[in-house]
């Protein structure tokens, strides 16, 4: 899948902030396992937390519940964070290569800030990727900032729920080697 030109993120971000009003963000990212038949000497490599096994769907999606990039392979015992470190997402943010938009002033504000990949509590916090304050003892201000966050993030689980729907052989382990 082609990856988004900076043009195309910053229309990405807009709409964030237009439907969802989370400024700066680039799209929600998440992953998905796909039920495999359990690969040849494979050991544990593909065999998840949810005690099945699974090759990793990682995908980020726009506020419209669209994927705008995805990657797929990830063993099945990786966590959402191992996968997106291990991701051609993770190498082209890391190195700078990712079309991300220039920093940009915030709305109703004089606050510049980077453009932003919003995960859940599995992903790292990077300069490009937001991701949920730890739930223990937070003030309101942080609690806002979480409910925010997560009500934009909801587009990237839409977006599986509708493949899901969609693609019923998702329902079911599919049957060829991941390799």
């Amino acid at each position: 899948m082609k990856i988004p030109t900076e043009q195309q993120f910053t229309q990405i971000a807009k709409e964030f902030y237009d439907k969802w009003n989370f400024p700066n963000c680039l799209g929600a990212i998440d992953g998905k396992h796909i039920r495999i038949k359990c690969p040849h000497h494979s050991g544990s490599m593909y065999y998840n937390y949810k005690n099945y096994f699974s090759i990793v769907l990682q995908a980020v999606a726009d506020a419209n519940c669209k994927f705008v990039t995805i990657d797929v392979g990830g063993y099945g015992k990786q966590s959402d964070g191992g996968t997106f470190r291990s991701s051609s997402l993770f190498h082209l943010l890391d190195t700078g290569r990712l079309n991300v938009p220039p920093d940009s002033v915030l709305p109703s504000s004089a606050v510049e800030a980077p453009y932003v990949f919003i995960g859940d509590e599995a992903y790292p916090l990077l300069r490009n990727l937001l991701k949920p304050y730890n739930r223990r003892n937070l003030d309101v201000d942080r609690e806002y900032f979480n409910m925010g966050l997560s009500r934009a993030r909801r587009t990237v689980e839409c977006a599986f729920g509708i493949i899901n729907a969609k693609f019923r052989i998702l329902w079911k382990p599919i049957e060829i080697s991941p390799e």
